[in-house]
């Protein structure tokens, strides 16, 4: 019972949303006539001015609260599932194996091969029910490791969408079985998701073997990948690189404490177009995932290319990305609707249409008109308590009464005969 009181307790005390105590506005443009599901692309801007996880963010109409939802373009339907490879053995000189795919579309499959410094072949063949005869070839792919020659290595086979439920891998190559660990597979989106360049920059700085690009960012922009873009030359390179994620305080502040530490990630860029021994390679690998960053200030971003002792790489751009966020609700016919945020105290809004919510088709796309202040703007009222907004009078009011119970005992002792 005391749990559930105190819970009812914070429920009636939390922030309640008024247009008045939002900082920020933004009219809804291009709104469809008739009704109907509409759906509208954030952009870096709203997470600049907003709350962490965009908290704040209401959608009104007439002066009335309307429900939405948020979706994230994601790049997979969910986390890469590992394969063990049947039937592993040689035949006809070759590696081969069977395997069995989860019943699910996919393409790009990774081979696990515990093996450097090769070129191989794998062909790979699909089946609809176990032990047919009856393949269909789905083609050959070139893997390697170069590590000799510093080139990199990829054990990526570039399939097209399949929904074969079992595959059959023949191995031409310096590959034995006992190299064979294993596969996995990444389920396929709906469709390909979508990005939006969150900064760009092509002044880059060498110094030694580094090239180092630097971005400060908003707070709460997410960065979901960086993306480079090199010139058509050199066909060939492999190379290491580094991220660097910083808080910066907008003020010294040595009230809240030791800063946070900054966020380091590593990843690696590649391209292969060229004969390898007999093999035609054509692999690229020109974007890697971003640090994830919960970090509630502006930040400062630090990419760092180690170009060990070859010439820097010709890069035209590298763009700090963030998938697409898309907000989705009810459109009224012939109705105005305008994006209100900037107001800290709110907690994350919690609606039934987010929980219920089935994504149309025919939605209609929709965009958000220039940021603007809100013209009734107020700061919201300190709700907090009296002595936690005037904190030093409970030290004066303690000061004062140990002083006053002083004079009371210093008197009480003088009059003692």
């Amino acid at each position: 019972m005391k749990l559930c009181a105190g819970f009812l307790l914070l429920a009636l005390i939390a922030a309640s949303p008024e247009i008045r105590y939002f900082r920020y506005e933004r009219p809804i443009v291009n709104l469809p006539q008739p009704a109907g599901q509409a759906c509208l692309a954030l952009d870096p801007g709203v997470f600049s001015h907003s709350a962490p996880q965009l908290a704040d963010l209401r959608l009104y109409h007439d002066g009335a609260e309307t429900p939405y939802v948020i979706r994230v373009a994601a790049p997979a339907e969910g986390p890469a599932k590992s394969i063990e490879p049947l039937n592993l053995g040689v035949r006809g000189g070759q590696t081969v194996f069977d395997a069995e795919l989860p019943d699910t579309h996919y393409s790009d499959l990774h081979l696990d091969v515990g093996k450097q410094n090769f070129i191989a072949t794998v062909t790979v063949a699909g089946s609809r029910k176990k032990g047919e005869e009856t393949e269909t070839r789905l083609g050959a792919y070139t893997i390697f490791d170069l590590s000799r020659q510093k080139l990199g290595r990829s054990t990526v086979l570039h399939l097209p969408q399949s929904d074969f439920p079992y595959l059959h891998f023949r191995i031409a190559g310096p590959v034995s079985p006992e190299n064979i660990a294993g596969l996995s597979v990444e389920r396929l989106a709906a469709s390909q998701p979508e990005y939006v360049t969150v900064a760009e920059s092509s002044q880059i700085t060498t110094k030694g073997h580094s090239s180092t690009l630097e971005f400060n960012l908003p707070a709460q922009v997410p960065v979901d990948r960086i993306a480079f873009m090199p010139g058509a030359s050199p066909a060939l390179f492999s190379r290491d690189v580094s991220i660097s994620v910083a808080a910066v305080a907008p003020e010294p502040a040595p009230d809240l404490g030791e800063p946070p530490q900054p966020v380091e990630a590593t990843g690696s860029l590649l391209r292969m177009h060229s004969n390898q021994n007999g093999h035609r390679i054509d692999e690229e690998r020109l974007a890697i995932d971003a640090p994830t960053v919960n970090f509630d200030s502006p930040t400062k971003w630090t990419v760092a290319i180690d170009n060990g002792d070859d010439a820097p790489l010709s890069i035209a751009s590298v763009r700090l990305q963030m998938l697409e966020r898309t907000l989705c609700f009810e459109a009224a016919a012939n109705a105005r609707y305008a994006l209100y945020y900037g107001d800290r105290a709110l907690p994350y809004p919690r609606y039934d249409y987010a929980t219920l919510f089935t994504a149309q088709a025919n939605a209609s796309p929709i965009a958000a008109g220039p940021e603007q202040l809100n013209p009734i703007y107020q700061p919201r009222p300190d709700e907090r308590p009296f002595t936690e907004r005037h904190p030093a009078l409970l030290w004066v009011a303690l000061i004062v009464v140990i002083a006053i119970l002083g004079t009371i005992a210093l008197r009480s002792a003088k009059q003692r005969p």
